[in-house]
């Protein structure tokens, strides 16, 4: 079953020990948003997917982060999330898996569960029909003797 939150409130994410980020609701807004970021548009043909990937996280972290706690400049002083902040947060390679886990993967764990229901019992999804027909043995019948 598909449970729906109505509230749309943002939640704290866990990426490392002391480190949690407030993220906005991963919505559908957000997503297309962040497709048509100029970021990731401007991501060469030839770039690979994982260059890809990490710039579409920025562009979604840097649209879905509205506040942070454990995170400093090289000093120690906490500091405020911003567009260069939040990149340099995510060059961090564990907090970028963190991130991609506990907040992206989420977002996509309706499309996994989509792709492991069921087959539908009709239309383009149906299963597979035999093709093979069952050989009848004539009925027997009872000798009468």
């Amino acid at each position: 079953m598909l449970t729906l939150d109505l509230t749309n409130a943002p939640r704290w994410h866990d990426l490392a020990p002391g480190v949690r980020v407030q993220l906005r609701p991963l919505t559908t807004a957000l997503m297309v948003a962040t497709r048509s970021d100029p970021v990731v548009e401007a991501v060469p043909d030839e770039a690979t997917d994982e260059e890809r990937a990490v710039a579409f996280a920025k562009a979604l972290a840097r649209r879905a982060v509205l506040a942070w706690e454990g995170i400093g400049d090289a000093d120690g002083k906490p500091i405020d999330p911003s567009p260069e902040a939040i990149d340099a947060l995510l060059d961090v390679w564990p907090i970028f898996e963190a991130f991609q886990l506990t907040y992206v993967s989420k977002g996509l764990l309706l499309e996994q569960e989509k792709n492991a229901s069921a087959l539908s019992p009709n239309g383009p999804s149906a299963g597979a029909s035999d093709t093979a027909k069952p050989v009848r043995k004539p009925a027997r019948t009872a000798r009468r003797g």
